[in-house]
């Protein structure tokens, strides 16, 4: 806690059991709240039709994977501010543990983002692609490019040839969740996010991201 507080955070979460009353009272003494579950979700792949505008960020060229990073944070800095997956997407590529995808828009933006790992040697293990987070630029149409965001990640799986998608939404997001279990998302683990202060970040109705903090 003191790190946290020589850092400057603002907001602090966590991911932890919904049913311990001992988990809950614990961090809540260090000033963590418990607000909504979060579901973990999995469904099969099945091969679909190309997404297009979908370009991943491992076949980009050196120089094109700054203003690829640069447009990746301006998008997450609209679903939040201060939310930057700048390391998440650089870690994956350099250690070989996946890729990112990225929806590209007709103004030269990022109308989304998800980054995954992919099969053994990863979080997600064999034959699985996990979304360790994904998000799609907030406001008119945002559902819409979340079902793209969703058919993307799909669709990287099934060319990986790994049979299972591994995705999770916090439950706030009522209709990125509807979304993705009208899809064939079925939940097989659930847990509460904690908040500190109690205020919900980017877990809200109006926000269409993939993540579960574990």
């Amino acid at each position: 806690m003191d790190c946290f507080d020589t850092w400057g955070n603002r907001h602090l979460g966590l991911f932890t059991f919904s049913h311990s009353p001992k988990h809950l009272e614990l961090y809540r003494r260090y000033g963590f709240w418990p607000r909504f579950l979060t579901a973990v979700m999995r469904k099969q792949v099945t091969a679909g039709a190309t997404v297009p505008g979908c370009v991943l960020y491992g076949e980009l060229t050196a120089a094109e994977r700054p203003g690829a990073l640069r447009l990746g944070r301006a998008l997450t800095q609209a679903v939040h501010e201060g939310l930057n997956l700048e390391r998440e997407i650089t870690a994956v590529q350099t250690q070989g543990l996946g890729d990112t995808v990225l929806l590209e828009n007709a103004d030269s933006g990022l109308d989304g983002l998800a980054v995954c790992h992919c099969g053994a040697g990863s979080e997600a293990g064999e034959d699985v692609c996990f979304v360790k987070f994904g998000a799609v630029r907030p406001g008119p149409g945002a559902a819409d490019r979340f079902e793209r965001l969703l058919e993307a990640c799909e669709q990287l799986a099934a060319e990986k040839g790994l049979r299972q998608l591994d995705a999770g939404t916090n439950l706030a997001r009522q209709d990125a969740y509807r979304r993705m279990a009208d899809r064939g998302f079925r939940t097989w683990l659930q847990g509460v996010t904690m908040h500190k202060p109690n205020e919900p970040g980017y877990s809200h109705a109006d926000a269409y991201v993939i993540d579960d903090w574990r």
